[in-house]
């Protein structure tokens, strides 16, 4: 059996966002029910050198959107960096859950060999397709994802494993 490019990309980038999208929906009721500011939960980080809430939400939006793009041959739609509240945090993932949708098998598969250049900083950063999809876009996802779900649970909200992998 083989799994294409889109089957191992978009099915997946989507699960994820859905799955972060209801650990942000269980964020904004901890906030509300403990009384705390969702600002202070938005605000949050891990280390001091790290991104906070809102901003590895941003680039995990931004990683999956622009990765699958890149993957068809296509420009992803820009979105503002000016969420401050988890309704527009879950809008902004929606959005790219809804972008990624419109992207077709038929557009993705036989990517594995593309060339992909991206800017990464200063630098540029060269892949083909499959490692593009394999050691960029998915551990980057994976990785803000994760750290999103940690500061929430760190600040308290009840989280558990089946919050991050989701339903089946």
């Amino acid at each position: 059996m083989t799994i294409s490019m889109y089957q191992a990309s978009v099915p997946s980038l989507i699960r994820s966002l859905n799955n972060l999208a209801a650990i942000l929906e269980k964020g904004a009721a901890h906030a509300e029910a403990k009384k705390i500011e969702p600002l202070v939960l938005i605000n949050s980080r891990l280390y001091p050198d790290m991104f906070p809430l809102g901003r590895q939400v941003q680039v995990a939006s931004d990683i999956a959107r622009r990765g699958a793009a890149r993957l068809a041959g296509l420009e992803a739609p820009k979105l503002e960096d000016n969420e401050t509240t988890f309704a527009e945090l879950i809008d902004r993932l929606h959005q790219t859950i809804a972008y990624l949708k419109t992207l077709t098998p038929e557009q993705i598969d036989g990517s594995e060999e593309n060339s992909i250049t991206l800017p990464v900083g200063k630098d540029t950063m060269t892949f083909e397709g499959l490692s593009y999809l394999l050691y960029f876009i998915l551990p980057n996802v994976y990785f803000h994802v994760t750290t999103a779900y940690d500061i929430l649970r760190h600040c308290g909200v009840e989280l558990g494993k089946r919050d991050y992998l989701g339903k089946p």
